[in-house]
């Protein structure tokens, strides 16, 4: 009895420490260049490209509408010691209808099928901690010489005066902290004492390139002969056969519109869309992003059918976002296929180690040999008993599983 109580009053003592102010210095701000901006260089210049000034100004100028970017920088006595990017969305339940359908998600189509004003009205504001625009932990960037471990409650904090702050603006009740590969979930934890719940989404998937890889031909090579044949037969033959060009675009600004077009075909098929890109966009981010950043197109008669932008981020690519022509690919062209083995090519071009493909689409993605990287979030409602409520509930959450291929020989494998 005498060692519970003891360990009851360690809870209590933590608990009540966790939830005081942190020692740590915070600066806050609506737009990066309000922050020490040698500051902000000393944490991420070696971090990813999503942390520098000139990727988070772009989205400052030319990201989607309904959203609104926050940052933190955190000291401690000696200097900084953590970078964050945060994000407010503003949600509303016309952008959780069903891929195609007039209705919603399911669990709310009976109540409020059809009513689209309705819809648009009941919003939700969420502040997301991390970039709703990509794949990975995008949420805070470290000093080279601090455990993160230790940092995280001071992140929480971070969190904690916005949403306080937003008041003014609109309640925010939700809190999200995306997306957490199984290191920075560990590294995260004391956001468990914090009240946050932890919910396991689809995996990102990830191929990992072999470094004797030099082409595309060179990865196709590496398959057993049932899967390489199956990319000749399937997705490369009927393209060629077909007329079409698989082409790298270097006048973005010049097709803007259209790759607009082509991105809202795929984006309006999809069940969740919290947020919508806007035409500026794209010629922006080839802009901003140079070299590191490029669009290959498929073309038939002149006419662009799909397209996807392949991102270089330090040892990682990015299959970053993707479009094309439903009508044309119900004709039976592959194009979403040939489009992942474009980005595949270009990954090698750049020398990139790995290329991460997201989350959607797992079994095609599978059987390109990516293999699923377990993705945590982390989630908090502002009402003590609403989250009391949400908690438990995270843990019934079913998300889709990848299935296991590996379509490569044994000693690629190996390898």
């Amino acid at each position: 009895m005498r060692r519970l109580t003891s360990k009851l009053t360690r809870r209590i003592a933590e608990h009540r420490r966790l939830r005081k102010p942190t020692t740590f210095h915070i600066a806050l701000a609506d737009r990066i260049a309000q922050l020490n901006q040698a500051a902000w260089a000393a944490i991420t210049t070696d971090d990813s490209y999503f942390f520098s000034t000139e990727y988070l100004t772009l989205l400052e100028q030319v990201g989607p509408d309904n959203l609104e970017p926050k940052y933190a920088l955190i000291y401690d006595d000696e200097g900084p010691v953590a970078a964050v990017c945060m994000q407010i969305v503003k949600i509303s339940l016309a952008q959780l209808r069903e891929a195609g359908d007039d209705t919603i998600v399911p669990g709310f189509s009976a109540l409020l099928k059809g009513k689209r004003k309705l819809e648009q009205s009941v919003t939700q504001r969420v502040l997301v901690c991390g970039n709703l625009l990509t794949y990975g932990m995008h949420a805070a960037a470290f000093a080279e010489d601090v455990d993160p471990t230790d940092i995280w409650p001071a992140i929480a904090e971070a969190l904690y005066r916005v949403r306080r702050a937003e008041k003014i603006a609109g309640q925010t009740n939700i809190v999200l902290v995306k997306d957490m590969p199984n290191e920075a979930y560990l590294q995260s934890k004391a956001l468990g004492k914090l009240s946050y719940g932890a919910i396991e989404t689809e995996p990102n998937m990830l191929l990992t390139l072999d470094p004797a890889w030099k082409s595309h031909a060179d990865y196709l090579g590496s398959m057993v002969s049932k899967y390489r044949s199956a990319v000749k037969n399937q997705v490369l033959e009927p393209i060629d056969k077909s007329g079409c060009t698989v082409e790298t675009l270097t006048d973005v600004a010049n097709h803007a519109n259209r790759i607009q077009a082509l991105y809202l075909q795929v984006h309006g098929n999809a069940s969740l869309r919290p947020f919508t890109l806007r035409p500026e966009y794209w010629p922006s981010l080839a802009a901003t992003g140079t070299e590191r950043v490029i669009f290959t197109v498929i073309k038939r008669d002149g006419k662009l059918l799909g397209f996807i932008a392949t991102l270089k981020d330090g040892e990682m690519a990015y299959a970053y976002h993707i479009g094309f022509d439903r009508d044309a690919a119900a004709e039976g062209l592959p194009i979403y296929l040939r489009l992942l083995h474009a980005a595949i090519a270009q990954s090698i071009a750049f020398g990139c180690k790995q290329i991460s493909f997201g989350r959607t689409a797992l079994e095609p993605k599978a059987r390109l040999g990516c293999q699923p990287e377990p993705i945590r979030m982390w989630l908090r409602h502002r009402q003590p008993l609403l989250n009391q409520f949400v908690k438990p509930m995270l843990k019934l959450i079913q998300h889709e599983e990848a299935p296991e291929s590996n379509p490569f020989k044994r000693s690629a494998t190996a390898k």
